[in-house]
């Protein structure tokens, strides 16, 4: 069905980035809970299964080539998963290739939710999530970030979770420690690249959820804010 320029409403595209363990699943089920408290519609892409490439190759070599274990760490289960921790210079071309396959697929899902009959599109980990795997230091591998960047569309709200590596790894054990230490310092390093990011600090899950679903809410196209006539900018809970 085709909608008037009055029905019409823009979803608002925003994507949730940070090291293993930052807790973006917990934010994302809590907003998407709240959103749905309000009577706001959400979509859900989840980058690997929505978005990346060649996954199935991506995994086999990760366990088969590299000897790491499939599955998501827990406290009581610790797995010692070997892709994306794994720096090597031919292990960078691959990535190269990889990422710019993804970019391409992600800037295709991202038009396709433009039209959308959604408010708000949310994206569980982004390109951002890929890039941050490069040696940023390296002029080349800043190059091709910037490439890609320009490929892809910016989502309006771009939330880096920011969260101290030794917590991050209690949660989640699925990498070594000091790969989660250099992990962020990259996330951190992408964020001045790709510009307007919204870094949050670590700190208490629920005032984390405050956060996010305040900005979310500020950021609803108008015509998504008139279909809540009881709803004002300051959403449930968020108050100061």
């Amino acid at each position: 069905m085709i909608r008037n320029a009055s029905e019409y409403r823009r979803p608002t595209l925003v994507c949730f980035s940070g090291i293993d363990g930052a807790g973006k699943s917990t934010q994302i089920e809590a907003l998407r809970a709240r959103l749905s408290e309000i009577g706001a519609s959400v979509l859900l892409l989840t980058f690997w299964e929505d978005v990346a490439r060649l996954t199935r190759i991506r995994e086999v070599t990760g366990h088969t080539l590299f000897k790491g274990d499939k599955g998501v760490g827990n406290p009581t289960t610790p797995v010692h998963r070997r892709d994306k921790n794994v720096r090597s210079w031919y292990m960078t071309a691959v990535r190269f290739a990889l990422y710019f396959v993804d970019a391409i697929s992600l800037r295709i899902a991202a038009a396709k939710t433009l039209s959308a009959d959604v408010d708000v599109v949310i994206f569980d980990r982004y390109l951002y999530d890929e890039l941050a795997n490069l040696s940023l230091q390296n002029p080349i591998a800043r190059a091709y970030v910037r490439l890609l960047l320009m490929l892809v569309p910016q989502p309006n709200i771009r939330f880096l979770l920011d969260a101290d590596p030794v917590q991050a790894y209690a949660r989640k054990p699925e990498y070594p420690l000091g790969f989660l230490h250099s992990s962020r310092t990259s996330y951190l390093a992408l964020a001045e690249l790709v510009g307007g990011m919204t870094i949050i600090a670590p700190q208490p899950v629920e005032e984390v959820e405050r956060q996010v679903l305040r900005q979310v809410i500020t950021n609803l196209s108008p015509a998504s804010l008139q279909r809540f006539p009881t709803f004002s900018h300051t959403p449930p809970g968020a108050s100061e």
